[in-house]
């Protein structure tokens, strides 16, 4: 069944220890660096009861993202769904809950995939994907390391000690992007480990409000926003990023997936559908997004006049061009999907193409703000403190005057150009081109990944074919 945003949102207020500027927010619901991202999310629950939204987002009481797709159709059907939630935040959320169940429906597609030889942890990523989806549960995660602390000291999570009913676990992870927003937590790792990293390998699922369990975010960019007017986007969709830390946090043997197990931990994203289905939901996003700055583009073109110059029209081009490429890889990896576990485990998006996309992403992302920051030019630099400025009764008349272009009043090209200036060039901008330029972890890591799921192979042979057509002796 699906739930309310309202519901979510009484599900987030659970005691759960969030730090921000050395004070423990008590509820992230109705506190100001939280609230509006907090509704946000709510929001994206209430579209299921949309009319319209109803049979894109839902199918079987349930909703789409956490099916396992059995066909091409599956997978078209599931990518509507994923447009319909990122559209609704102009794509600047990225781990809606709709990511995390993609995934979840990744380990539900090659259960057997996290039975290793010490730890058999297949029922329980089926139970993962039960519980979210029969509660419509939103689950972040995190898979990032921090770096050794002082004297080398390992502040890595691993795992400490063993019970009879679970594992006991300490240290850290980073970059939990919507953590402090989500109904569960995800640990585990997507880099290869040594085969004797034991401690390290180890992979399961946690409630924020554990005991022991603690999340210390970054700096707010929501609350840092003065109003919606001046940071349309900073102030509706930070979804912030959070350090996990545990101190001796008890997690019981039904919440495991991975243990004590390099080589499973790892596979449990590479071998399943998982991290493919991460980038069919990404890339969706990511075309969403670009769509979005490509349309700001023309709008800032427009309030400044510019639109009809040929370097403008030719710039805009390239950014449509852009778009397309994004929308491409995202068809692409649709039609080339492959099945899974010889159709027993339905399909996934084509892997080289969806590997190929998080590479694409990565370097187009910044070539598109920069091309949009000079179209807008140094209009962005140069914009009224605050909305207030246009309410005053003395500086109102100034800022309308000057401000103003012909066709475009003030009061639209300023809330223009604030909109572009939180999308372009301040801090909430900054982190989102760094994020996309890591959304899926270091590039080294899906780099590698490309080179060894055989593409490769392909490519070799095409070029060993020309060389053994020919030898020392050989005449035109």
């Amino acid at each position: 069944m699906t739930r309310s945003g309202q519901e979510y949102l009484e599900g987030l207020r659970d005691g759960r220890e969030i730090w921000l500027d050395g004070e423990r927010v008590k509820d992230v619901t109705a506190h100001p660096a939280f609230r509006s991202t907090a509704a946000s999310f709510a929001g994206l629950y209430d579209l299921a009861d949309d009319p319209v939204h109803h049979p894109v987002l839902v199918q079987g009481g349930v909703r789409r993202a956490y099916a396992v797709p059995r066909s091409y159709e599956d997978l078209v059907a599931r990518r509507r769904a994923f447009r319909t939630t990122a559209r609704a935040s102009f794509g600047f959320l990225g781990r809606t809950p709709d990511y995390m169940a993609a995934g979840a429906a990744g380990f539900a597609a090659a259960p057997a995939v996290f039975t290793g030889g010490t730890f058999d942890g297949a029922e329980h990523a089926l139970a993962l994907h039960r519980r979210l989806t029969e509660g419509d549960l939103h689950c972040a995660f995190t898979l990032g390391n921090p770096p050794p602390g002082h004297g080398g000291e390992d502040l890595t999570l691993r795992v400490v000690a063993e019970r009879d009913g679970g594992i006991v676990v300490r240290g850290a992870k980073t970059v939990g992007t919507g953590a402090v927003f989500a109904d569960e937590i995800l640990v585990g790792t997507i880099e290869p480990l040594a085969a004797d990293d034991l401690a390290h390998a180890v992979t399961f699922s946690v409630r924020p409000d554990t005991p022991g369990l603690r999340l210390i975010s970054r700096t707010s960019y929501e609350e840092r926003s003065r109003s919606v007017f001046d940071h349309p986007l900073s102030s509706r969709y930070d979804e912030n990023d959070a350090m996990l830390v545990c101190e001796d946090v008890f997690v019981p043997w039904e919440r495991v997936l991975t243990h004590r197990d390099p080589a499973t931990t790892g596979a449990v994203w590479w071998q399943t559908p998982a991290y493919l289905n991460f980038v069919h939901q990404s890339a969706t996003r990511f075309w969403t997004k670009l769509e979005f700055l490509t349309g700001l583009a023309i709008l800032i073109t427009r309030a400044n006049g510019t639109e009809n110059l040929p370097p403008v029209t030719q710039a805009v081009g390239r950014l449509l061009g852009m778009v397309a490429q994004a929308k491409a890889f995202v068809l692409a990896a649709e039609a080339a999907y492959e099945e899974v576990d010889g159709g027993r485990g339905g399909v996934r998006p084509g892997q080289d193409i969806s590997f190929a996309q998080r590479i694409m992403a990565g370097e187009l992302y910044p070539r598109a703000v920069q091309d949009i920051r000079l179209l807008a030019g140094g209009a962005l630099v140069q914009l009224p403190a605050s909305g207030q400025d246009l309410l005053h009764p003395e500086l109102g008349p100034l800022v309308r005057r000057y401000f103003g272009t012909p066709g475009h009043p003030a009061e639209d090209r300023v809330k223009l150009l604030k909109l572009a200036w939180d999308a372009l060039g301040s801090e909430f901008a900054g982190r989102h081109e760094q994020y996309e330029r890591f959304y899926h972890g270091a590039p080294h890591v899906y780099l590698t990944m490309q080179t060894w799921a055989g593409a490769a192979d392909d490519c070799e042979n095409l070029a060993q074919a020309c060389l053994d057509g020919y030898g020392l002796g050989t005449t035109r």
